[in-house]
């Protein structure tokens, strides 16, 4: 039994009313259109419509204007399938006609099935997430493979394996897989290029990825395997699935990577992410305290759009006019992680901390390592104990001055206690002698003594503020940036450093 042929005809206009400059009623810029006053015929508005000046007419000539060319019935003609089934080829490369805007070929609607229009990868590698063409070849992300293919050539192979690239009519030839099992999982969005750079995420082998002329390489396994091994396999969660959204920063020449946890149906997610890798240090250097829906560079220039107060935003970043730390209008500050290991085989005890750098510096913490599991008589938990210390205030915000009363106000009570209001944080009048809580200065260099704020360890008599500075094989700390001193302003950091002094063996 053949296929059912089905033929429909069409043959509708619909026609715009326009009021011309001098006030005459133009019908798709024919004035010859019957209306539906008396004597003419009548025409109907278009049901729903919601412009009154659309409307729907029985016409058989074009434009509608007297004597003009008339119309016949189009005629559609298609096959009707008894069982149609769609196939989704996840794997699978389609293409179409060609496109000569010089000759006015268009054929970009034509999927000849008698044609080879079809490609397909190895479905085990899974689906194909992203094209992108370079030069005279088309580089294919599959979720667990990253191959090229050939366009307008093909590969001739010899017997003995050598092969050689030959024209060929072929739109897509061969395709020709990397090195590595290594794909762009489900993160097309993590993609981004630089010359002949391409930077993507393999969330499923915990992997930030590099593509080069030399191949594949991982870049995430430079200093921060560790770190990526543990967020991005974290990623998805029952609540959402995650994200890894990944940019080019042409400002900095940095591959910015956002890794995005959602934990409710909103657009800002509540754990990320997000640092930048440097080529020429081959390293990453920082991580940023913003998590944007999409980044971009444009000209010498580098955005990224987030929402603020329920509003989609386009945000200019290095923009010198706004406040250093601040995104997307909450001022976040900067912080530093450092380690303090010298000598690492012999016990120390750090007794003072000090940095090379600007005013506006503070320290948030500073522990030593962690000693073996304990336990604790109070409880009968096993827990970890190690030495740590106060936080130590900036250089403006540990200073006070007494007054006559001998009481310690702080700077930022100077007015209130002295009824001067001095410009700034500039000297109070008349001036008094001022002290130091925090870090003290010297041509930029700022120390301070450590307070020791550990908690006892069992069987310790003498803990805390009683004993001087704070003990360990290392320290690990944190500096950050207060928002007292030049808030918003550049604040540089150039060095960290501690005095300590040995221990006898305990």
């Amino acid at each position: 039994m053949g296929a059912v042929v089905e033929v429909k005809y069409f043959n509708s206009f619909v026609l715009k009313k326009v009021a011309t400059a001098d006030n005459n009623i133009m019908w798709n810029g024919s004035d010859g259109i019957p209306s539906n006053v008396a004597g003419g015929y009548p025409v109907v508005n278009v049901v729903g419509g919601s412009n009154p000046n659309d409307w729907a007419i029985e016409e058989a000539r074009i434009r509608g204007g007297y004597n003009n060319t008339s119309t016949d019935y189009g005629a559609k003609a298609y096959l009707v399938e008894d069982e149609p089934n769609a196939v989704t080829r996840f794997n699978t490369l389609i293409y179409s006609g060609i496109f000569n805007s010089r000759t006015g070929i268009n054929n970009t609607n034509v999927f000849s099935t008698a044609d080879d229009i079809t490609k397909s990868a190895d479905p085990a590698n899974g689906s194909v997430q992203k094209l992108y063409a370079e030069d005279t070849n088309l580089v294919i992300f599959q979720e667990r493979k990253v191959s090229r293919a050939l366009v307008d050539k093909d590969a001739i192979y010899a017997a003995e394996g050598g092969g050689a690239v030959t024209a060929s009519n072929l739109t897509i030839g061969v395709i020709q897989p990397y090195a590595g099992k290594y794909g762009i999982s489900k993160n097309p969005e993590s993609f981004a290029i630089y010359g002949y750079h391409k930077y993507f995420a393999d969330k499923e082998n915990n992997a930030i990825l590099r593509l080069s002329r030399s191949g594949i390489d991982e870049i995430s396994a430079i200093n921060m395997k560790d770190f990526f091994r543990d967020n991005l396999n974290n990623l998805n969660t029952t609540a959402g699935v995650g994200s890894v959204l990944g940019a080019y920063d042409i400002y900095n020449n940095q591959y910015v990577a956002s890794l995005q946890q959602y934990s409710a149906p909103t657009v800002i997610p509540q754990v990320y992410n997000t640092l930048s890798f440097d080529e020429s240090i081959r390293g990453w250097t920082s991580r940023y305290s913003y998590a944007p829906q999409v980044m971009f560079s444009l000209g010498a220039n580098f955005y990224s759009v987030q929402s603020t107060g329920g509003v989609l935003k386009l945000w200019k970043h290095y923009d010198t006019r706004a406040s250093r730390g601040n995104f997307y209008s909450v001022n976040g500050g900067a912080n530093v992680t450092f380690i303090l290991n010298a000598e690492p085989v012999r016990s120390k005890t750090f007794k003072t901390i000090g940095y090379e750098g600007s005013n506006g510096w503070k320290l948030l913490s500073l522990s030593s390592d962690a000693t073996g599991k304990n336990l604790n008589p109070s409880n009968s938990a096993l827990e970890m104990y190690f030495d740590q210390s106060s936080g130590i205030n900036s250089y403006y915000e540990g200073e006070y001055a007494f007054n006559t009363n001998g009481v310690a106000i702080p700077r930022s009570n100077y007015a209130l206690a002295t009824g001067n209001n001095p410009p700034g944080f500039g000297t109070i009048n008349p001036p008094v002698p001022r002290y130091y809580a925090g870090f003290n200065r010297k041509e930029n260099r700022y120390v301070s003594n450590l307070i020791n704020a550990s908690a006892p360890m069992p069987g310790e008599i003498i803990f805390g503020e009683a004993v001087s500075g704070i003990k360990g094989y290392f320290v690990t700390g944190v500096m950050a940036t207060d928002q007292t001193t030049n808030n918003g302003g550049e604040k540089q950091l150039f060095s960290i450093e501690s005095a300590y002094t040995m221990n006898n063996g305990y």
